[in-house]
C-alpha cells in the first residue's frame, strides 16, 4: 500500500491538511485513492489506518 500527504490548506484561522492514500482492493487488485481533509495532527492516524 502506497501513501502520501499532499497539501496544507489555510482558511481563515483554521489550518487543514489534505491527505491522499492509495489503497489496493482485495477483490480486484486495483488501486483506488482515498482523500480526506483534516487537522494536521490527525494525518498520521489517517495514513496508518488500513
Amino acid at each position: 500500500m502506497a501513501k502520501k500527504s499532499v497539501a496544507t490548506l489555510q482558511t481563515g484561522s483554521k489550518r487543514l491538511t489534505k491527505a491522499i492514500k492509495m489503497v489496493k482492493s482485495p477483490k480486484t487488485g486495483a488501486y483506488t485513492f482515498v482523500e480526506g481533509i483534516m487537522a494536521p495532527e490527525l494525518v498520521n492516524d489517517f495514513l496508518n489506518k488500513k
